[in-house]
């Protein structure tokens, strides 16, 4: 018999192969394909047009593993269009390393069925009735956002949501947008379900993530904690699909292939016929409009777990109390730590620049450090002794010939963490502090600083946003924001409201443990529009605004937004082929076009890029009119088009 596969590759359609066994769509088989064995998944539609005299190769063997089911083959082949994706590049997501995983004997899967006694948590009568709100038509797919002020008790709230169902044997995936740093998470997840979940992200080891594919293909493992990738894992028996941070960019994957996760799992969903639900403090302006039409549910908890107050906000005028020379710390600032300090609180000083500084020069021959291969300044990294690109992962030396004296005598402008640390160390040298950003908490070290900040050991912190995604410090009650008059996201239209969140979020990890909070704004603009909002308690007032803006401009949500970037290191022919690829779209496509222009960041990585952006209404299906035009234009070698459908960023 003949059946079709698909093959976790480049092609966008499935290979036709024989076989003398009967097998059923979603089996998993090895299939020689040119001097290689591969596997392949029995797919759902024949190949088109197979010459009809080409010799067919036999299937070698079906994996032991169970079929994949058909509402997750479709889901596929959905994210596939949707996304512009080959086919099999979908595929590949699914697959661990282009392999399907066959089950291993029981005691492979004991870690995740040992027990624990769990600890009893007391609801509040507003976490009660947002539970019975989210649980309402829990049955079939629905969308539901869980929306709550910071330390309301939102993950209680899911976590009992996602307990009940795994009591009638269903299975859950609980996305995070930040997974590498889950000591926390993974604690109040122990004391409340009594056992350890699978935990999904790239550091986990290929052996552990070989037993844990398996074991939720075969349904012995009932709770994935995970990063984007563990939304293509082959759940058995799915029931509930919970993002946290349902607003987070890091959702975004803007690598390899390009989709946004939490769209895909509302998608998934809605496959699955399972309910969706999103949690978030101030949620994005597209799920937010979804609520006003009526298209998601919404829960809204607005008291703190344990009736823990907010935290107030002082705004510090810089043009009054003004910044000592290469000080970035006001006095009044100052002044007000040390009360804090005295009152044994924890202290967070932040500044949203990773390294020393962003910008170097030679005050001898005024040469500035920038990246070879970006169009970009390189940033000093001085723990490192290293100037660093953010974008390439260029590492030189500090050490660098003059052309006027022996070496670089070097000038920095602008802070970042490290050099606040300095300053910080400078002003309270009593104090123990620690700089809490991505360069110091991807080291195995990162779960004993977490703890040591928990149990008050460390007292002063400076810290990236990293620090804004949903930690628990219980004696954090002061928070310093030192750069909020130089907050920017980028060259993209989301950045308001990006600033809204990320301030939100921020000023949520202080007073969690019921003590009197602050939050001082240093600032320059006292009619800040941004402290404005940040300072309201509802979110909602914002998102309002922001959506009549949204709407008068024809900006997305109200219309659909498709960037290509096109890259190559040769600009001139770069150009010249993204004119083309322009002019081809516009005499194809009844659509906006607009570019090609230079992207903000010209060059990354030796290549130089330009944008193109595409502009249509959301009813029309124009992904799938626009990869038909592609596939029918030839694009010179050398040059790469990445296609990017609803683009959070411009850079």
């Amino acid at each position: 018999m003949k059946y079709s596969v698909l093959l976790p590759n480049i092609f966008n359609h499935p290979f036709t192969y024989k076989s003398d066994e009967k097998l059923k769509v979603g089996q998993y088989v090895h299939v020689p394909f040119g001097n290689s064995i591969m596997t392949g998944l029995v797919w759902h539609k024949s190949q088109e047009n197979v010459k009809k005299n080409f010799k067919l190769k036999y299937i070698k063997n079906i994996i032991n593993t169970p079929a994949l089911n058909i509402k997750t083959i479709k889901f596929i082949e959905w994210f596939s269009e949707y996304n512009l994706v080959p086919l099999g590049m979908s595929l590949k997501l699914h697959l661990l390393s282009s392999e399907a995983v066959e089950e291993f004997e029981q005691i492979n899967y004991g870690y995740f069925n040992k027990k624990f006694n769990q600890s009893i948590f007391k609801f509040s009568d507003e976490q009660n009735n947002a539970l019975k709100n989210m649980q309402k038509n829990n049955q079939n797919f629905r969308v539901h956002l869980l929306q709550g002020v910071t330390g309301s008790g939102k993950t209680l709230v899911y976590f009992k949501s996602v307990l009940d169902k795994i009591n009638k044997g269903y299975q859950a995936l609980i996305l995070l947008p930040e997974i590498g740093l889950t000591f926390e998470f993974e604690k109040k997840f122990k004391e409340f379900f009594g056992f350890n979940p699978a935990i999904w992200h790239s550091a986990v080891s290929k052996k552990n993530k070989k037993i844990i594919w398996s074991g939720v293909a075969n349904g012995k493992i009932k709770v994935v904690i995970g990063a984007r990738s563990s939304l293509f894992l082959p759940f058995k028996n799915f029931g509930e699909i919970i993002v946290d941070e349902e607003h987070d960019q890091s959702f975004k994957q803007d690598e390899g292939v390009i989709y946004n996760a939490r769209d895909m799992a509302i998608a998934r969903a809605k496959f699955e016929n399972i309910p969706i639900n999103l949690v978030s403090a101030v949620p994005s302006v597209e799920t937010y409009q979804n609520i006003k039409n009526n298209k998601y549910s919404c829960t809204r908890l607005l008291k703190r777990y344990r009736d823990a107050n907010l935290p107030k906000h002082e705004v510090i005028d810089l043009n009054k109390f003004k910044l000592p020379k290469k000080s970035f710390i006001s006095p009044l600032t100052k002044k007000k730590v040390e009360e804090h300090l005295q009152n044994g609180d924890q202290i967070l000083f932040f500044i949203n620049r990773r390294g020393y500084s962003p910008h170097a020069m030679c005050k001898n021959c005024l040469k500035v450090y920038v990246c070879p291969n970006c169009s970009i300044n390189l940033v000093y990294h001085k723990m490192k002794n290293k100037f660093i690109c953010h974008y390439c992962g260029l590492n030189l030396d500090s050490e660098r010939k003059c052309i006027e004296k022996n070496s670089c005598e070097f000038v920095f402008s602008g802070p970042g963490v490290e050099k606040i640390n300095e300053e910080v160390k400078n002003l309270f040298p009593h104090h123990k502090t620690q700089i809490f950003s991505s360069d110091t908490m991807k080291k195995k070290s990162s779960k004993e600083i977490l703890k040591n900040i928990i149990n008050n050991k460390i007292n002063i912190l400076i810290g990236t946003q990293l620090i804004s995604k949903g930690f628990h410090f219980p004696n954090l009650n002061c928070i310093v924001v030192l750069d909020i008059d130089l907050s920017t996201f980028g060259y993209d239209l989301r950045a308001s409201e990006k600033n809204l969140q990320l301030y939100h979020q921020l000023s949520g990890r202080a007073g969690r443990a019921g003590k009197p909070a602050k939050v001082y704004f240093q600032t320059y603009d006292l009619n800040s529009k941004t402290i404005f909002n940040i300072t309201n308690e509802d979110p909602f007032v914002f998102l309002e605004n922001e959506i009549k803006i949204r709407k008068k401009y024809s900006l997305p949500p109200f219309e659909r937004f498709i960037s290509l970037i096109m890259s190559s290191n040769d600009v001139k022919n770069l150009y010249e082929q993204s004119l083309k690829v322009r002019n081809f779209i516009e005499q194809n496509m009844q659509i906006k076009v607009l570019g090609p222009v230079e992207a903000p960041i010209f060059r990354v990585n030796k290549n130089y890029r330009y944008r193109i952006l595409l502009r249509s209404q959301k009813k029309d299906n124009v992904q799938k009119k626009l990869s038909n035009i592609l596939n029918n234009f030839r694009i010179q070698p050398g040059v790469k088009l990445t296609i990017d459908v609803d683009p959070i960023s411009f850079n």
